[in-house]
């Protein structure tokens, strides 16, 4: 037996940012080291992201995770003690074939992920090294531009608006800190405006973004750019603007619904709105602009929006395979990566390493319902992703990954990733 072998897994039911159930794991090793994580979850979920586990019935309101509890405890359990946490790959592999369907559905995805996480933390334990490190073979940590949320609609704000997510990004930033606190700024200003308007800053969303409910989505983007103006920032130059738009929470009968302005869009039509919004604000990168099995669709939205991010979530859902089509499919220049979509630390990274080598950007992503673990923080780091998108600038579950970084960027010699980091500008 090694120092790093497994010695104990222990499983438990803990409460995500949400208070609904998630599946939280330890794994001890025999040289004392523990490796300790929460699995996070989404709430505008793909069909296509690795499957949650849940109770059902009447506890939590059917939220509930002592099943996934119990198959870590009865069957992950005793795959993974004895081993070495040097082995997360092997022992991810093994995982996934343990359960034996598509997306972890017999075990769940978040049993899988939470087994899987604290197995990779417990590997840095017993190395004695930060997480980022055991992960990157770069000179320098690489510390990511973020992306942060702002204002909200969609199902972290119980469609307040329809789009889901209006970011800042501080493409002018020279380092993390900076970043940072331009885009606190920003988050002031937008505060300020939606209170002059006769809103309530003091309603968040479920990523700490404001929620406020406006007469078009279009709104939306006028505050953010006039906030980025007031916070004495140049829009465009110092910082710009991301709209991550869930397209797939709003397909109906095949078009784009708007349920803010009382109308339905064909996929054209819909990507030519959003294309006027690009020649009308400093936009520089769009998340899933359509529903996650249009795949012409994303093809002409590749085509009409040129010199723009055009970022895979749902599209893409973390899967090695679907990333694979779109890149032959030229679909989009940027993926989103959400460790809870893949079911697995090693299938998530996977991505990640399949995205740079084909050249597009890759976005390391929090979820709506997260936790105050900062380990999210530490892999964008260590697998040298360009952006990371964590939420807004408040809430402890949130700026646990902020201050995360901003330690990292503080403790030694880092590079900033700055708008290199962007597609297509890097």
């Amino acid at each position: 037996m090694t120092a790093d072998s497994i010695v104990r897994v222990l499983a438990w039911e803990a409460l995500d940012s949400r208070g609904r159930p998630t599946v939280a794991c330890r794994v001890e090793t025999a040289g004392g080291a523990v490796g300790r994580a929460i699995a996070p979850s989404g709430a505008s979920r793909g069909a296509h992201e690795a499957v949650e586990r849940r109770d059902g019935g009447t506890r939590y309101g059917g939220y509930g995770v002592r099943g996934a509890v119990a198959a870590v405890q009865g069957e992950l359990a005793p795959l993974v003690v004895g081993r070495r946490a040097a082995d997360r790959v092997a022992i991810d592999d093994d995982i996934e074939a343990l359960d034996g369907e598509p997306g972890f559905a017999r075990l769940g995805g978040n049993a899988a992920l939470a087994v899987s996480l604290a197995v990779t933390l417990a590997h840095a334990a017993a190395e004695r090294e930060p997480l980022w490190r055991t992960l990157d073979d770069g000179p320098r940590p690489l510390i990511p531009m973020p992306m942060v949320n702002i204002l909200s609609g969609g199902a972290h704000a119980g469609g307040a608006i329809d789009l889901q997510d209006f970011l800042a990004v501080p493409v002018g930033a020279s380092s993390f800190a900076e970043a940072i606190e331009w885009v606190s700024r920003v988050r002031a200003a937008c505060a300020a405006a939606v209170d002059a308007a006769g809103g309530w800053s003091a309603l968040v969303a479920d990523e700490g973004g404001l929620s406020a409910r406006l007469d078009s989505n279009e709104d939306a983007l006028r505050i953010l750019t006039s906030g980025i103006e007031d916070a004495g920032l140049v829009p465009g130059e110092q910082l710009a603007v991301a709209i991550d738009v869930a397209a797939s929470q709003l397909v109906e009968d095949g078009r784009i619904r708007l349920a803010t302005e009382s109308m339905g869009l064909d996929s054209a039509a819909w990507v030519a709105r959003v294309a006027e919004w690009v020649g009308r604000y400093p936009i520089v990168s769009v998340e899933d602009v359509l529903g996650e099995d249009d795949w012409d669709g994303w093809a002409v939205a590749a085509r009409a929006l040129p010199g723009i991010q055009l970022v895979g979530d749902d599209l893409f859902a973390t899967d090695a395979g679907r990333l694979a089509r779109g890149i032959r499919e030229g679909a989009a220049n940027a993926v989103l990566v959400k460790v809870n979509q893949a079911g697995s630390v090693t299938r998530a990274e996977r991505v990640v390493r399949a995205a740079r080598a084909a050249g597009l950007a890759q976005i390391v992503s929090a979820r709506s319902g997260d936790t105050e673990d900062d380990w999210l923080a530490d892999l964008a780091v260590g697998w040298r992703a360009g952006q990371i998108k964590v939420g807004s600038t408040m809430r402890s579950e949130r700026t646990a990954k902020w201050n995360r970084l901003l330690e990292l960027e503080a403790s030694g010699e880092t590079a900033f990733a700055g708008r290199r980091g962007i597609a297509p500008l890097g």
